[in-house]
């Protein structure tokens, strides 16, 4: 594996790693409960410190790729869930989410930044790391 792959690799492990243990500090920590659509998200993330970790170990970026499908559901999930936090006519979808609605927002940092916002961006950058991997090897083969 080249040395760039493996640098991308790389961040879309810590990115994925870091995502993971915020959102742990958030609930086990800061004792946030978690809404459906958190839950959700958490499904979609927390194999992805699993996936680039051992792909990094083996050197292989063939294994990692079904971190490029989870990365890419889970970020539709964020968007979705940030669209019912911010956006007024999907509000209402949020109310009925469970024993936490998941039109709150436990954060929100200047004015836009909410525990989906960061989960989403996250997602992004695992997404794009692992789509430039994939251009990477595509243009060295």
């Amino acid at each position: 594996m080249k040395q760039k792959s493996e640098t991308l690799l790389f961040i879309a492990w810590a990115v994925s790693l870091a995502a993971t243990l915020g959102s742990l500090f958030f609930s086990e920590i800061l004792r946030y409960t978690p809404c459906e659509l958190c839950w959700f998200q958490r499904i979609f993330m927390y194999p992805l410190v699993v996936i680039y970790g051992v792909s990094l170990i083996r050197k292989n970026t063939q294994t990692a790729l079904s971190g490029l499908i989870l990365s890419g559901i889970g970020g539709c999930i964020s968007i979705y869930h940030y669209l019912i936090q911010k956006v007024p006519a999907f509000q209402s979808a949020g109310d009925a989410c469970g024993t936490v609605p998941c039109n709150a927002a436990y954060i929100n940092w200047g004015g836009f930044v909410t525990i989906p916002f960061l989960a989403g961006t996250a997602f992004a950058i695992i997404f794009i790391c692992h789509v430039m991997t994939i251009r990477e090897q595509r243009s060295n083969a």
